[in-house]
């Protein structure tokens, strides 16, 4: 889900930096030497330093006096103030997308939960990360608001997934997740704006309850 295309040495660098830490190849709570990765990545200290500067505003790398710049470590209390920004952010995503997305939009947008249908059978991989984020994505997207959108690529969104891909959320949750996507996209359809809101506030409140449950 980039909302960047990787094209100079620096971009590719901060992608490939910020994946590492999102899918936790680096540990997260982990301290960042400048010199180790400019070795691992093959790029300049410099290089390296400005992807560290990216990544701070991106949340999911925070500096400290005196110990430099670390992972930002994962915490129940660090969810819960993550998901109740998103809960209300999203939710506005979703009044908006009620009022803006255009009809074929929101047509492509039941044509990808017919075709996360399949998946969700299966039961695994559903909300895993590529099918959920999608439908996220496209709704923020749909939202056309430019300030909104971000606040949740640029500000927030990495560090979710990291607390998503890292604390795992297959299981029972796959199917009620994908009832509640299924709800939410009926509520857009219908040009419904306060429902569309509801249900998605509803959703990631659910969502939150199961990531801290595993965490605690």
């Amino acid at each position: 889900m980039n909302m960047i295309q990787p094209i100079t040495s620096a971009d590719k660098t901060f992608v490939a930096l910020r994946d590492d830490i999102v899918e936790g190849r680096i540990q997260a709570g982990s301290k960042l030497s400048e010199t180790e990765l400019s070795t691992k990545y093959a790029v300049s200290r410099a290089v390296i330093r400005e992807a560290i500067n990216r990544l701070e505003s991106c949340h999911i790398v925070e500096r400290k006096a005196n110990v430099g710049a670390r992972v930002v470590a994962l915490s129940p209390q660090g969810l819960i103030e993550l998901y109740q920004v998103r809960e209300s952010l999203e939710g506005m995503a979703a009044r908006l997308a009620a009022k803006n997305m255009t009809d074929d939009e929101i047509a492509d947008l039941n044509h990808l939960l017919q075709s996360h249908f399949d998946e969700v059978k299966g039961g695994e991989s559903y909300y895993q990360e590529a099918g959920d984020v999608d439908f996220h994505y496209r709704i923020i997207l749909g939202s056309k608001n430019k300030h909104l959108i971000s606040m949740l690529f640029d500000g927030i969104y990495h560090l979710v997934r990291m607390y998503r891909v890292q604390l795992g959320m297959a299981g029972p949750r796959v199917t009620t997740a994908y009832d509640e996507h299924k709800h939410i996209v009926q509520a857009i359809l219908n040009r419904d704006a306060e429902l569309a809101e509801m249900l998605m506030r509803r959703h990631i409140m659910y969502s939150k309850n199961n990531i801290e449950h595993k965490l605690s």
